[in-house]
This record gives structure tokens, sequence and C-alpha cells, in this order.
């Protein structure tokens, strides 16, 4: 019984496999840009209710918090260079009944497939500090 000959199997399976070979890199190097855009947005959200948090409830005024936001949106423009391309900051939320800050981030991430728009939005919040004096 004769053999068939093998030759050009290699460059068959290779022709098969490489696409998918392929997307998968692609895929997984998407998924790291789309998690590191995250990640800067969540760490200007941070940055902002760490601002802002200092600043005491009778003192806190619509102006401040605007100061504060401007500050943290050129913060994440600078941090995400173009990793988050068109980062912009909501009004921070400055809770004085219930002692809680609040700021989203949102931007869009690169995205290696053109016309593919991924957007993340991340929000930090953190309790007012409320510095009190001592009772002596």
């Amino acid at each position: 019984m004769r053999r068939r000959s093998e030759r050009g199997a290699s460059s068959l399976e290779l022709a098969i496999l490489a696409p998918s070979i392929l997307a998968l890199i692609f895929i997984s190097i998407q998924t790291a840009l789309w998690l590191y855009g995250r990640s800067v947005a969540l760490n200007a959200a941070q940055e902002g209710v760490s601002r802002l948090r200092l600043v005491q409830p009778p003192l806190y005024t619509t102006a401040i918090g605007e100061g504060v936001r401007a500050d943290i949106e050129a913060y994440a423009q600078q941090l995400g260079g173009n990793s988050l391309g068109n980062a912009k900051v909501e009004m921070p939320t400055y809770n004085n009944p219930e002692g809680m800050v609040s700021f989203t981030v949102t931007g869009d991430t690169v995205s290696l497939v053109p016309g593919l728009k991924l957007t993340v939005s991340r929000t930090a919040t953190g309790p007012i500090e409320e510095f009190e004096a001592d009772d002596k």
C-alpha cells in the first residue's frame, strides 16, 4: 500500500491557524488597552476625591468644585495621553449631610479596529474629612 505525499501540509495548517492566532493577539492587545484606559480613568477619579475630600463643608463652593474638576480633567488628559482620549470629568458630587464626595471620569480608549469606539467611565467615592478641635 502506498502512502500519499504530505507535501504542503504544514503550509495548509499555517494558513488555517494563522488568522486565529493573529485574532487572539489583537484581542489580547485591545483588552490590555481598554483595561489601561479604565485604570487611568479610575486613578484620575481617585485623585479628584483625594483633593476634594479635604475641603471642609463650610468652605465648599461650586467654584472650588469646578476648579478641582478642571484640574482633574487636565490631569486625566496628561496621565492618559493617547490611551484615554477625550477625557471628561463630570462636576463632582459633594454631599455635606451624607459626608461623601464623588468624581466620575469618562473617556475613549485606543481602538485597534477602525470605527470601534470603546468608552470607559469610572467613579470614585470617599468620605469628606471633618476636622474637629480637641476638647480640653
